[in-house]
């Protein structure tokens, strides 16, 4: 898994990319990122699955903010980031979310 995280000193968003790899989900059909930065939804931000078995998708967010997120595989398994650059309880179960610091 990665986060890669590109600043722009013109653009009042940071390009934000992440990668799954084919490891954390072999035989996922379809993966989706949902956090803060979508209310949650399971649906809006939904991840393209590459040639190589990945899953990658990009978000521009504003800087200067954390945002939380999880990775939902085939609408059933939730998956945090392994690379996220924290992690908090999430409140509803013992699992724990993601955090993208910028």
């Amino acid at each position: 898994m990665s986060i890669k995280k590109q600043y722009y000193k013109t653009k009042p968003y940071v390009k934000v990319t992440l990668d799954l790899p084919k490891e954390a989900a072999p035989l996922a059909s379809e993966v989706t990122v949902a956090g803060d930065f979508n209310n949650w939804d399971k649906d809006s931000n939904k991840m393209t699955k590459l040639k190589n078995g990945n899953f990658k998708h990009t978000l521009n967010l504003s800087p200067k903010q954390e945002y939380q997120f999880r990775y939902l595989i085939d609408g059933i398994t939730w998956e945090n980031d392994w690379e996220a650059d924290k992690y908090v309880p999430n409140g509803f179960t013992f699992d724990e979310n993601s955090v993208i610091t910028l």
